[in-house]
């Protein structure tokens, strides 16, 4: 029986789920290697596209990736296979219809894609079907870092920098699928393929794109690769690098942008960081790059690392990684915030511009997310986590959940009295205000001196904008100066009553200390320092 097994010829399927290329794709390269035939298949649940909080910008990249995909494919005489359904219900009958022998995946470094890729593994083995699963979507194996860390996950990135100095670097990434590695394999397509298995498009799904702009992001490998190319294209910021600055041009969406693409696995982590470090050498002529250069590949490891092993990881309430903060409840404030009607033209263009492009800078993410938090409005931080999950389009769980669990002081970072002022802030990126004028167009006639505080403004020059504040465009949800003070100091009596507690617990129960404060807050706290 063993031996009719071993020799029986080799149908396997390749489901893509992150992973959307074909270059590093070690997962790909099994199920190609030595088949008789393969398929590649993305899992597509109508209804869950219908109903879920996942924008219309997310669904758009996410198809036309398919579309870039299933196009890449035929070039080698394969093609996408969109089965519409959910894992658990549809593979039963694809292992039986298509006598598949071999099921490989990318390894899925988040909790719930662990959890149902182990009920599909177990589905597999039922049916005889092997399963081979590679890790390319992270640059490292996070469990390694684990085992370094005594089985726990680092809490400060000071901390995990130097774990990744015990490790050897990242695998070099594979080269792209090519007709040579297919030759021997192919794919079976029957003429009505496009009916029953091609990308659906938005409307198909139930989106309405009548008034739908314009992307600033076509989704695909293709794409991806050619942003990478513009990307390293600039070897003078190689050569002289230091972290990026924000100014007004940064604000907005640029050619070399590559974080959806990282997000969807239309383009190699590894691949980009080891470009990256082979052009800084050539550059600098054999030197090491900073680990900085790297900054944006290993703070995606970092939160990854730290919500492998935790399916509370995106929740305040029993994630032992998170403090305990007594946030508001407003509902109408949540939703003035994500509408862009705080009153703050700063803060308002950043929330409009995430709605309309799905993609905001880095430090507008941290200005909006303070606001929100323990700057302004002292309302959860998974509430704004849900609203960057449906429209950013480079949100995933895992670095999203971190981001905002860092941006609210709640884990991985304690220097809360740092505030990003709603007013002050923008006027120092973008002085002339030029960047609040796109996106808040009922505020483009406003003069420079006002468009920060178009409420300071007389009413003779809202007049002669058309535009009177308080009813063409809201006034102030808050008093900046005054709520930032009170939120600091609700927050510092949060951290003291933690470090209090702690200490009590010291000296009553020794051992229980020491693993709460190891655990929990001594790296919270230390990495300040980091």
């Amino acid at each position: 029986m063993m031996a009719e097994e071993k020799n029986r010829a080799k149908h396997s399927i390749h489901w893509f789920r992150k992973g959307l290329r074909l270059h590093d794709n070690p997962a790909l390269v099994e199920a190609i290697r030595g088949s008789e035939t393969f398929r590649c298949v993305y899992i597509l649940d109508p209804w869950f596209a219908g109903c879920s909080q996942v924008g219309v910008n997310k669904w758009r990249f996410l198809l036309e990736s398919l579309e870039d995909l299933d196009q890449n494919l035929r070039k080698l005489n394969s093609c996408l296979f969109v089965v519409l359904g959910q894992p658990a219900g549809v593979f039963p009958s694809l292992f039986k219809n298509w006598n598949i022998t071999t099921l490989t995946f990318e390894e899925d470094p988040e909790p719930f894609g662990k959890e149902r890729d182990a009920v599909i593994t177990a589905m597999a083995n039922e049916a005889k079907v092997e399963v081979i699963k590679k890790t390319s979507h992270t640059l490292y194996d996070l469990q390694d870092i684990l085992n370094r860390n005594e089985g726990k996950p680092p809490m400060t990135f000071k901390r995990f920098q130097s774990i990744l100095r015990e490790l050897d670097p990242p695998s070099r990434p594979l080269d792209e699928i090519t007709e040579k590695l297919v030759s021997k394999s192919k794919t079976p397509i029957s003429n009505d393929h496009d009916e029953k298995y091609g990308v659906p498009n938005l409307e198909l799904l139930g989106f309405n794109c009548e008034n739908l702009s314009k992307s600033s992001f076509k989704g695909g490998e293709t794409e991806a690769l050619k942003r990478l190319h513009r990307h390293l294209e600039r070897k003078a910021w190689v050569a002289s690098f230091e972290r990026p600055k924000m100014c007004a041009q940064s604000l907005m969406p640029s050619q070399t942008t590559i974080s959806p693409y990282l997000r969807f696995g239309c383009l190699s982590a590894r691949l980009f960081y080891w470009q990256l470090q082979e052009l800084f050498k050539r550059v600098k002529r054999g030197a090491e790059p900073p680990i900085a250069m790297h900054g944006q590949l290993l703070w995606r490891e970092f939160f990854y690392t730290a919500a492998t092993n935790n399916p509370k990881f995106d929740q305040m309430n029993g994630n032992p990684m998170c403090i305990q903060i007594p946030w508001d409840k407003n509902p109408k404030a949540v939703a003035k915030w994500a509408e862009g009607l705080t009153g703050f033209p700063w803060i308002d263009a950043i929330m409009v511009q995430l709605k309309k492009e799905g993609w905001i800078h880095h430090l507008a993410r941290h200005a909006v997310a303070c606001f929100l938090t323990r700057g302004d409005l002292w309302l959860s931080w998974e509430e704004g986590m849900k609203v960057f999950d449906e429209l950013l389009l480079d949100a995933d769980w895992s670095i999203n959940a971190g981001l905002w669990m860092w941006l609210s002081s709640s884990s991985f970072f304690a220097q809360f009295f740092q505030c990003y002022c709603p007013v002050s802030f923008g006027k120092r990126v973008d002085p002339s205000g030029d960047f609040i004028r796109q996106y808040l167009p009922v505020l483009k006639a406003f003069p420079q001196e006002y468009i920060y505080e178009p409420w300071m403004a007389p009413e003779t020059v809202q007049k002669s904008a058309k535009c009177i504040i308080g009813k063409d465009y809201p006034l102030p949800m808050v008093n900046h100066k005054k709520v930032s003070y009170i939120n600091s100091e609700r927050l510092r009596q949060v951290y003291h009553h933690l470090t209090t507690r702690a200490s009590v617990s010291y000296h009553n129960q020794k051992n229980t200390c020491q693993f709460f404060f190891s655990r929990t807050l001594k790296p919270i706290l230390s990495s300040s320092n980091s």
